[in-house]
């Protein structure tokens, strides 16, 4: 499937290799609160370190938009990695990211030795890809590694532009893994291949839904995006997310899994409240007979048993997006029960990344799958079909 130069391919010794990680981690009050980013990024980190290579990270953090925002330093990354290697990870300190701080750090390294630069948005140059700031971040290195699958879908400095001025690219393990897994569940699946999209809105979701139907044998959809479904089918959805402008596409796409044979399978019951709380008064009815000032959070009990019959058959699974309002505990059943059914599955399970990753991690499932992707917005557009250009700009085996 791959045919990019990978890490392995390599031969780094007393080479200066910088490696594109995804550090984008939640930090609060200093502290980072999900760490699973740095630890997914370890494998391609210590191969480097055991082969004698002088190991350069960079990643950016948040939206800092070009400015210097103390609060979305790099600085708490640096402290949790050191921990996490066991050896020391110096943090080259610098506003401009390639200042005299990561030159010296760099110039004093020796075989086996981690820098990590400082965010790498704080340029504003990255994320308009300039070249002053590509050849700034290559002028450091021989090598240059992508291992940050959850920004490959951006054209960068620190992504793209960078491979331009280095002698030799590769991608790291973690890229790796999310081209394999998510190439070949969408390219090449053991079937019957099924996929489960939710979350708020179609509009996010259209062309993937257009490029799964091409793909799968069951497409099954939840979430607020299946009340705008079930309005294209004549429900009512009284005060349900609805996009209006979506509903003749949403109709389209019940057409094309019938002309295709793909089973589509919308929302039987829902569960409903009047109020947008935790605590709200709840009923669960026929969901395409919402009554009026009501709207739906999550799917009903009926639902949950006929999606999870249906996901038993399958033997690859991909899910994208949440079934109800998982963040109140009371509307999060809809998503446990999908994620416990997807735990049982004797198959692949692929996570797509964002919202449903944090649930199934949140919900203690995410060791049962066979991959949680990384990224929410790189898995998506691989889903759509799209060549992310992190991947294109890697050299080629």
């Amino acid at each position: 499937m791959l045919n990019k130069k990978s890490v392995e391919n390599l031969n780094v010794k007393g080479k200066r290799v910088l490696v594109r990680c995804d550090f984008n981690v939640p930090v609060k009050d200093g502290v980072i609160t999900d760490e699973s980013r740095i630890t997914a990024s370890l494998p391609t980190i210590n191969k480097l370190i055991s082969e004698g290579a002088k190991v350069i990270l960079c990643s950016h953090m948040g939206k800092p938009k070009g400015e210097v925002k103390p609060e979305l330093s790099l600085a708490p990354v640096a402290v949790r990695l050191s921990e996490k290697l066991g050896k020391a990870v110096v943090f080259a300190k610098d506003d401009t990211v390639v200042g005299e701080n990561a030159k010296k750090a760099v110039a004093e390294m020796k075989d086996g030795d981690v820098v990590l630069l400082e965010n790498t948005r704080f340029r504003k140059e990255e994320t308009k890809n300039e070249d002053n700031f590509s050849q700034e971040l290559a002028s450091l290195a021989d090598v240059y590694v992508d291992d940050a699958f959850g920004s490959s879908h951006r054209a960068h400095c620190s992504t793209v532009g960078v491979t331009k001025y280095v002698k030799e690219s590769a991608v790291g393990y973690l890229m790796e893994k999310e081209i394999e897994y998510l190439g070949n569940a969408v390219n090449n699946p053991v079937r019957p291949f099924a996929a489960v999209l939710g979350g708020a809105k179609v509009s996010d979701k259209i062309n993937v839904i257009n490029n799964l139907l091409e793909k799968v044998d069951i497409l099954i959809i939840g979430g607020g995006m299946a009340y705008t479904f079930i309005k294209a089918i004549g429900g009512s959805i009284g005060n349900s997310l609805l996009e209006e402008d979506k509903v003749e596409y949403a109709a389209e796409m019940i057409k094309k899994a019938e002309e295709k044979g793909v089973k589509l399978l919308l929302p039987v019951d829902t569960v409903i409240v009047k109020e947008f709380k935790n605590e709200a008064e709840s009923d669960t009815v026929p969901t395409g007979l919402i009554p009026d000032g009501w709207m739906g959070v999550d799917i009903g009990p009926e639902t949950i048993k006929i999606f999870s019959e249906a996901l038993k058959e399958a033997k690859t699974v991909v899910w994208n997006g949440p079934m109800g309002v998982f963040e109140f505990s009371n509307f999060a059943k809809g998503t446990e029960a999908i994620a416990k059914t997807m735990a049982d599955i004797d198959g692949t399970t692929i996570i797509g990344g964002g919202d449903s990753a944090a649930a199934v991690n949140q919900l203690g499932y995410g060791d049962k799958m066979s991959h949680i992707s990384t990224g929410g917005g790189a898995s998506l557009e691989f889903l759509e079909g799209k060549e992310l250009p992190g991947v294109a700009a890697v050299q080629d085996k």
